[in-house]
C-alpha cells in the first residue's frame, strides 16, 4: 500500500510525536507546582508594567530588532540558495550578490 519511502516517514512521524507526548507528560507530573511571588508576578522586557506607559524605550531594543530582521531574512533566502547552488546558472548568483550587498547596505545604515 504505502511505498518504503513514505513508510519510513509515517514511522519517524509517529515516533516523534509518541516521543514529544512522553516528554510533555513527564515534565507535567515531575516538576514543581509551588506558585511563589517571582512566578506570579508579571515581567516584561525587564521594565516594570506599571509604570508610566509614556516612558521612551532604549534605541538599542530597536536595532537588536532590526538586526535580528535582517539576519533572518538573509538566511532565508541564502539557504535555499545554497542547497540548489548546483542547479542554478550564473545569473541567479548575481541576482544573489545584489540581495546581499543590499542587506550590507542595510547593517551598516543600521
Amino acid at each position: 500500500m504505502f511505498n518504503s519511502y513514505y513508510t519510513s516517514i509515517l514511522i519517524f512521524f509517529i515516533l516523534s510525536t509518541l516521543l514529544s507526548f512522553i516528554i510533555f507528560a513527564l515534565s507535567f507530573i515531575l516538576s514543581s507546582k509551588a506558585n511563589d511571588l517571582d512566578k506570579i508576578s508579571s515581567y516584561e522586557c525587564g521594565f516594570s508594567p506599571f509604570e508610566d506607559t509614556k516612558n521612551e524605550f532604549n534605541i538599542k531594543f530597536y536595532l537588536v530588532g532590526i538586526l535580528f530582521l535582517v539576519f533572518d531574512l538573509e538566511l532565508s533566502f541564502l539557504f535555499p540558495y545554497i542547497v540548489s547552488l548546483n542547479a542554478v546558472d550564473q545569473m541567479v548568483t548575481y541576482y544573489m550578490m545584489i540581495f546581499l550587498i543590499l542587506l550590507t547596505v542595510g547593517f551598516v545604515y543600521e
